[in-house]
């Protein structure tokens, strides 16, 4: 009798036990809820050549940074599908090697051919999906749309029940401004799953993007303190909290939640979160001129620096942009936005244009050039979309833009604006 996952796919193993282990690993992963390494470790256990428990254990150190235990964990899953998987778990790991591998065009493709057969096969599903999904970092500018899209074309396969379609279908909706739609389903999910932080972080954007902020803020306060501080996205669901904060016009609350929660000393998020959410709280505390300790940024700085220092990610790129401008290393800026340059020269750049003007603005910004700041940020004010994240985290261009014209001095500017 074969083995299946709790969707009916087949599962190349002989051992129970390991395919018990690795759901309860995969549904902790798509949970964002800590564990889910221990559970696929205990599944290879049982089982050593289960080719889909190392992807599995790829895909988490993918999705935490951790890229060469990524590489090494996929290799394995390679040598072993080849062995004994079937062919749609041999097509599961081809398509993961892509995403590790940095092959992002061929990853999405792939994912969304595999997807058309496999529909319920959710980590592959799910990699399309989220604000850094492979939709998101695509340079598209409907990725938004692309994503709705997709989770509706295979609704059909998924039950009412399912808690992670429904919390994913709800972020997808909340981003692409069904903001009625995605609170339905993503209250939905989580009365099926309360212990599911992606589908918490997706109720939290919509109420953001709803403006909501006293709602955020009860939200967090009831269900953050049963989330342990391990997992991965504790600091930045503790960022929504400060910026729920800042809209309320509670600034100290805010620098205490970064100071307790988002800063790199005391997050255990991704490198990516860790940067993207500390550089651009603490960008907004400058906007609103609001004193914080110079210290905070130079930690940041600190920890940032062995990350995203090759340029063309263009969402890590504005965020390093602004830590570096913020800290005075000018020569930081420009050098990656010459390489940005240089890649938009090739045609290389997905995210195009957008990414080396978004640089240059948030330098002009730091030097206090803010004509300069608005002018470029008005000129690719509708390709910002392009860089990824999710709403909430690109709005720090348009508090930018809008901040730069109320600091320009010239009138012929406000005439215009």
């Amino acid at each position: 009798m074969s083995i299946a996952d709790r969707y009916g796919l087949v599962l190349s193993t002989s051992s129970q036990a390991a395919a018990e282990r690795y759901q309860t690993g995969v549904d902790l992963m798509l949970a964002a809820w800590p564990g889910a390494n221990e559970a696929l470790e205990a599944a290879l256990t049982e089982d050593p050549s289960f080719a889909l428990a190392h992807a599995a254990r790829a895909r988490l150190h993918a999705m935490r940074g951790q890229i060469e235990h990524a590489k090494g964990s996929i290799e394995l899953a390679r040598q072993w599908v080849v062995k004994v998987g079937n062919e749609r778990e041999r097509s599961h790991v081809h398509v993961l090697s892509l995403a590790i591998g940095g092959q992002s065009a061929q990853a999405l493709d792939c994912a969304l051919a595999h997807v058309e057969r496999w529909p319920t096969d959710v980590i592959i599903f799910s990699l399309p999906l989220g604000a850094f999904g492979l939709f998101a970092f695509s340079g598209r500018d409907d990725h938004d749309q692309a994503r709705v899209t997709l989770c509706e074309r295979h609704a059909r396969h998924f039950s009412h029940d399912d808690w992670w379609f429904t919390g994913y279908r709800g972020w997808a909706h909340g981003e692409n401004g069904n903001l009625m739609r995605a609170r339905e389903l993503t209250e939905r999910s989580l009365q099926l799953r309360i212990k599911n932080a992606n589908a918490f972080h997706a109720h939290v954007h919509v109420l953001h993007e709803s403006g909501l902020h006293a709602d955020i803020t009860q939200a967090i306060d009831g269900w953050l303190p049963e989330y342990d501080r391990a997992g991965v996205l504790h600091g930045h669901i503790a960022w929504h909290a400060a910026l729920g904060a800042l809209a309320q016009g509670r600034h100290e609350q805010a620098l205490s939640i970064y100071s307790n929660s988002v800063a790199p000393d005391v997050s255990a998020g991704v490198p990516l979160n860790i940067i993207t959410d500390g550089a651009s709280l603490l960008w907004r505390l400058s906007l609103g001129g609001i004193d914080h300790p110079r210290t905070l940024w130079t930690e940041l700085a600190a920890y940032a620096q062995p990350y995203f220092q090759g340029a063309g990610f263009a969402f890590a790129d504005l965020h390093m942009a602004i830590l570096s401008a913020a800290t005075g290393d000018r020569a930081a800026v420009e050098q990656r936005i010459a390489a940005l340059d240089e890649q938009l020269l090739r045609g290389s750049l997905a995210a195009g244009r957008v990414a080396p003007e978004l640089c240059r603005a948030m330098l002009a910004f730091a030097e206090g050039r803010y004509e300069t700041c608005f002018r470029t940020l008005q000129g690719v004010a509708n390709d910002v979309v392009r860089i990824g994240g999710s709403g909430a985290q690109r709005e720090i261009v348009q508090q930018t833009l809008i901040e730069s014209l109320r600091r320009t001095t010239d009138p012929a500017v406000h005439a215009r604006a």
